[in-house]
């Protein structure tokens, strides 16, 4: 038996039910047919699947020399002994000339009274020279490789064969 709850019409609009199953008067105006509606759900979901393939990647390290150029400086001490001989009641202090630092040496000698006597001054200048430095140094360089393969397993792409 036939219990949708849309029944079949035929052309002339009369239900073409069983007549086991009484249906109320219809209220559709003759020659109306009536077309059930259906509509589809669809649900998608999504699952991992092993297809067997992978990626290796290597890589290499290098030394390629590659020469370096720097302006270096360089300081350097030059030092003159320059005699004085001078006779001073207290010892003087260091004291700059410029760029050259004046150092006292002093040295006590014996009279029926002390005094300071200058035996000598340290005269000391910066000597700064510019120089350009050049040496090659090694540097490393790495180079990496991606390379996909694939182990033959079920589901595997034709285009990549088994190594």
């Amino acid at each position: 038996m036939n219990q949708d709850l849309n029944p079949p019409i035929d052309r002339n609009g009369a239900s073409a039910a069983p007549s086991a199953i009484p249906i109320a008067a219809d209220t559709r105006p003759a020659g109306t047919v009536t077309v059930p509606v259906s509509q589809e759900e669809v649900a998608i979901t999504t699952r991992v699947i092993d297809t067997g393939r992978g990626v290796r990647v290597s890589k290499t390290v290098t030394e390629e020399p590659e020469e370096i150029r720097e302006i270096l400086w360089q300081d350097s001490m030059d030092v003159r002994r320059v005699p004085v001989d001078q006779v001073v009641a207290e010892a003087p202090p260091s004291r700059y000339e410029g760029d050259t630092l004046v150092v006292p040496v002093l040295e006590e000698i014996l009279v029926v009274e002390k005094r300071y006597r200058i035996k000598e001054e340290l005269h000391i200048t910066r000597v700064r020279k510019q120089h350009e430095h050049r040496e090659t140094v090694p540097l490393r360089v790495e180079d990496v490789r991606v390379e996909a393969f694939d182990d033959g397993q079920p589901g595997s792409h034709p285009s990549h064969p088994p190594k």
